[in-house]
């Protein structure tokens, strides 16, 4: 069970504080270095504040969370991802011929695209009309053929998955036989700069930024926030349009209350730290059942009406950093920093 002795510096909080006593007796720049080394200490205390309803585990980004028929499924959460018996959340991202980034934002039809494991290193994509197609991660093109890309602006290097794959995801997405091709995360840990729009965050880390995620490697959704949220709504939508890894059922109903916390543990030894808000785009307008974008700008034009505060779209949900690495799974108990 994650401690308040736990952090990245290995620190007590009680320590911490006779350290910081002393370094405000020497100077300011002490100062900055004592906040630098407590913006991380672990709460002493925790307290519940519901369950996880649901885990949503994207293998390629934009596309479909994978099929996942076993009830009592167990995640790895590293610091790079979640992971689930070798396969990575979202180490998966489809680029054009120009080796740009495209998202479901653009290409609704991407939403649909499934995927199942059949092996610790192979997956099975299905969509509409399609033929299934195999995908081994033993068997990609291979390094020395290296694309460079980037993710909202980050530039990285990345690995090719071959003409084969590009073929059938141009066909699934654009219903050509090319145009697009797929390209693979090959490092083992965080590589990526932090996304410019959250450098300003005083909790977020480079390593943070996990694999091809738009912000970090993990977000939450409270449920009662995605309640409150269809109580405005002409047609109530599903969680899964904010395309969230986690799915908080509240054990009193809170909507919003995921603003305030700073700390998030999941299960006995998964932390997390809350280090940004999840802002809002039109990817959130897409139906994930049907691909069908609301032609009312919905739901993200009600979110402009109660949820902009200060940044520059609607937020709702809350990114999150890996602190202590642990197992998840569906119905653990999650906890918040009990103050």
């Amino acid at each position: 069970m994650a401690s308040g002795n736990n952090s990245t510096f290995d620190l007590s909080p009680k320590t911490l504080a006779a350290v910081g006593v002393g370094l405000v007796a020497v100077g300011g720049a002490s100062y900055l270095l004592y906040r630098h080394l407590t913006r991380d200490v672990m709460p002493q205390k925790w307290r519940r504040v519901g369950t996880v309803e649901r885990i949503h585990f994207f293998p390629v980004k934009s596309c479909a969370p994978m099929d996942i028929s076993k009830p009592e499924v167990e995640y790895d959460c590293d610091v790079l991802s979640m992971s689930f018996e070798g396969i990575r959340d979202r180490t998966l991202m489809v680029v054009n011929e120009n080796n740009e980034m495209i998202t479901a934002r653009v290409y609704p039809l991407m939403t649909q695209i499934k995927s199942k494991k059949v092996s610790p290193s192979k997956l099975v994509f299905s969509a509409q009309d399609m033929p299934d197609l195999e995908l081994d991660f033993e068997k990609l093109d291979g390094p020395g053929k290296d694309v460079k890309t980037s993710v909202w602006g980050v530039s990285i290097d990345v690995m090719p998955c071959g003409d084969r794959i590009n073929t059938w995801f141009s066909q699934a997405i654009l219903k050509k036989e090319s145009g697009l091709k797929l390209v693979h995360y090959p490092y083992p840990k965080p590589v990526r700069c932090t996304n410019p729009r959250l450098k300003s965050m005083p909790f977020i880390r480079q390593e943070d930024s996990g694999t091809f995620n738009d912000a970090t490697s993990f977000m939450l959704m409270n449920l009662s926030s995605v309640a409150d949220l269809n109580t405005r709504l002409k047609n109530p939508v599903d969680a899964l349009q904010f395309r969230g890894n986690f799915e908080l059922k509240m054990d009193v109903d809170e909507p919003y209350a995921e603003d305030n916390w700073q700390w998030v543990r999941i299960g006995e030894d998964a932390v997390f730290r809350t280090v940004a808000p999840c802002t809002r785009c039109i990817f959130t307008n897409i139906n994930a059942k049907t691909a069908e974008r609301s032609s009312e700008g919905e739901p993200l034009k009600t979110l402009r009406s109660y949820r902009f505060f200060n940044y520059s779209s609607p937020a709702l949900g809350v990114h999150m950093g890996l602190r202590l690495p642990g197992k998840v799974k569906a119905n653990d108990v999650v906890y918040v920093e009990d103050k």
